[in-house]
């Protein structure tokens, strides 16, 4: 599949230059136009020398709003072509380009120089030339300049000037030289791994990189618009690259790396070689923002979770936990601190689980414990036996509602996290996205921030008497309220069976469904004294355990329906999507996020969101990430998300999408499509 998709996207945008081409073809200069967009002439840098080299220079002055192209234009536009007519004996060397700047448009990437710049080109001189009365030295060169809406097919055939040496020309040629990057001394290596190409440039981890782009020379070999990342081993930097339409492997492979928005590089030369995996990666915002920040962000984000949606379900565990933290100051300070211990825990377990797939090369991030059929099932049977025991049906030591103490209040944390962790709230986002970029220690402290922001709370209720006080005491209301609390438990059950029947198909979430009934009715039968009832209920649990995992249905579950009747997602669909020049409103949403369900209902399935969207011309696109999907996942990496909810807004004719906020407004969106 993502080979097909990948075809799809390099042949829509071969389509997309070829049309350009032709456009430029019929833009072509005529009588009528008298001066080029981007102005040319050449000069050398001094007077020829027998059996030297003599550096010239092809200077270019675009207008203000043109730009012309790198050797490698990129997803569209041409590159330049020289004819050299020269005295008999003299030749011309390969033309050395300025570190160019990427310019996405209509959703194309290209490689481009919008300020004037100059290629330097080498030219040996015979040892027996004549370089006195020498015929002019000319070139036919051609070129395509691109406005945002125009490009034209340009030429000229500069004559070679030879100026006396001043201070002048000699700084002007320092600066031409400084632009071009020099070729580092070592050899990179580079390796096709699957969808992606990895370098390995050597590169002194003194120097420091903000913003680092590859420019490979070759054509197809990278799909130039994809998301570029970056890591640090020593003084090896290692830069992946998703792979373009060109699937055969070159013998060597050439490029520059850019520094950043100052025109800085390097040029190197990579063979295949063994590329070292892992490191610390650079370039992204939310990797290199101060760790204590990022810290606060985790710790706030965990202690907004305590209001999000998605903890509603074990409202009951934790009004119960609440209620007996005023028995007495040292019991209450236990169960505050293992009801701690539990969460961060659950936390830090599903992070360091989460990194380690990650290590191992699975394409998961943030909830992926959701994604998987068993782990629903295994938390649909919980479910059903909590609400049992809330209702007062069963009676389970180990079920953590059931009385005080510290294990009670450990069991709570655990299954708190678990089930409360999906919802990423608007502080979470950038931790956990830096969480899958930094280092893995400083990584797990994200993770145990955040869930010492979810216990905080009731660890603050454990160990200050002033919030205790304010507690009602324990009685006989706690009983009737227990019960109460049982209907939100059985509805998250009801959630998660639909979850079930989501992800597993309708025998695997009956098996479910089955398997979080017959324990129940067993322990009401051993309760009443009925034994065979209950072994028979015992057996069957048993045998529905078993079969479980063969339950599992692989057919993908329907996407639900939608005022705005959104495109699925794809990298093909939101490149053909930004190519139209319409602006694009993309959401990546799942199931089990209730989150992503509230911003649904409040800001996005709406008439008036709909009504904008048709009379802005807005191409509504969703990404369904209820079922495990690597092209999702890679997208919310690249966007720095660890998981759903995410909302990115691309403005018309190609613009740079923008990341939205993780809680909508119910007129955010049009708004958006009104501009």
């Amino acid at each position: 599949m993502q080979t097909s998709l990948s075809f799809r996207l390099t042949f829509l945008r071969y389509c997309i230059a070829v049309a350009m081409f032709a456009i430029a073809l019929l833009a072509a200069p005529t009588a009528a136009q008298t001066q080029n967009y981007i102005a040319a002439d050449l000069v050398a840098e001094g007077q020829p020398q027998p059996g030297e080299t003599l550096t010239v220079a092809l200077r270019f002055r675009p207008q203000e709003g043109w730009h012309g192209y790198w050797r490698n234009p990129g997803d569209a536009g041409l590159g330049m072509t020289l004819d050299w007519q020269l005295p008999e004996g003299w030749q011309a060397g390969e033309p050395q380009y300025p570190v160019p700047e990427a310019l996405e448009l209509i959703g194309l990437m290209n490689h481009v120089y919008k300020r004037p710049y100059a290629v330097l080109v080498p030219i040996s001189v015979p040892v027996n030339a004549a370089v006195t009365n020498i015929s002019p030295i000319t070139v036919n060169a051609e070129w395509l300049a691109c406005s945002d809406r125009l490009c034209v097919r340009e030429g000229d055939v500069p004559t070679l000037r030879f100026p006396q040496q001043t201070a002048q020309l000699r700084e002007d040629f320092d600066a031409h030289r400084a632009a071009v990057p020099p070729l580092i001394d070592q050899q990179a290596r580079f390796a096709m791994d699957g969808n992606r190409l990895r370098i390995a440039i050597p590169l002194p981890q003194a120097l420091g990189l903000t913003d680092p782009h590859v420019f490979i020379a070759q054509s197809g070999v990278v799909d130039y618009g994809a998301m570029q990342t970056f890591m640090r081993q020593g003084d090896v930097l290692v830069a992946e690259l998703p792979r373009g339409g060109l699937r055969a492997e070159p013998d060597l492979l050439e490029g520059m790396l850019s520094f950043g928005a100052d025109g800085e590089g390097i040029r190197f030369e990579a063979v295949p070689g063994n590329v070292p995996a892992g490191g610390d990666r650079i370039g992204n915002s939310a990797a290199t923002a101060p760790l204590a920040l990022l810290l606060g962000g985790a710790l706030l984000g965990g202690l907004l979770l305590n209001l999000m949606p998605c903890v509603f379900p074990i409202l009951s565990l934790k009004a119960l936990t609440l209620a007996r933290a005023g028995e007495s100051e040292a019991q209450a300070r236990r169960e505050g601190l293992a009801y701690t211990v539990g969460v961060m825990l659950a936390v830090l377990a599903l992070g360091a689980l989460m990194l380690a797939l990650r290590a191992a090369g699975e394409q998961v991030g943030w909830a992926f414990q959701l994604q998987q059929p068993l782990v629903v099932g295994a938390l649909l049977v919980l479910a059903m036996l909590i609400t049992a025991n809330l209702a007062g049906l069963i009676e389970l030591p180990m079920m953590p509602i059931r009385t005080g103490g510290q294990g009670s209040a450990f069991a709570t944390g655990l299954l708190a996290a678990v089930v409360a962790t999906p919802c990423t709230g608007p502080f979470m986002a950038a931790a956990l996205g830096a969480a899958l970029l930094l280092p893995v220690t400083q990584a797990l402290l994200l993770f145990a921030a955040l869930g010492l922001g979810l216990a905080l709370p009731f660890l603050l209720l454990g160990y200050v008497p002033a919030l205790r006080s304010r507690l009602p005491r324990p009685g006989a209301w706690m009983g009737t309220f227990r019960k109460a609390m049982a209907m939100p438990m059985g509805l998250a059950a009801l959630a998660l069976a639909w979850l079930a029947w989501r992800l597993g198909g309708t025998h695997f979430a009956f098996a479910a469904l089955a398997l979080g009934m017959l324990p129940v009715v067993a322990l009401i039968a051993f309760r009443r004294g009925n034994v065979l009832v209950g072994w028979i209920g015992v057996a069957i649990a048993l045998y529905f355990a078993a079969s479980l995992p063969f339950r599992v249905e692989e057919q993908s579950a329907a996407s639900a329906q939608s005022l705005l009747d959104p495109v699925p997602y794809s990298e093909a669909a939101l490149a053909e999507a930004r190519a139209s020049g319409a602006p694009v409103f993309l959401w990546f949403t799942a199931d089990w996020c209730l989150t992503c369900k509230v911003n649904e209902q409040i800001a996005i399935e709406r008439e008036t969101t709909r009504a904008a969207f048709d009379q802005g011309g807005v191409v509504a696109m969703r990404g369904d990430w209820t079922r495990a999907d690597p092209a999702i996942t890679r997208f919310l990496e690249e966007w720095g998300a660890a998981g759903v909810p995410l909302y990115v807004w691309y403005p018309p004719n190609g613009a740079p999408g923008q990341m939205m906020p993780q809680v909508l407004t119910p007129e955010m969106l049009a708004e958006r499509a009104r501009q």
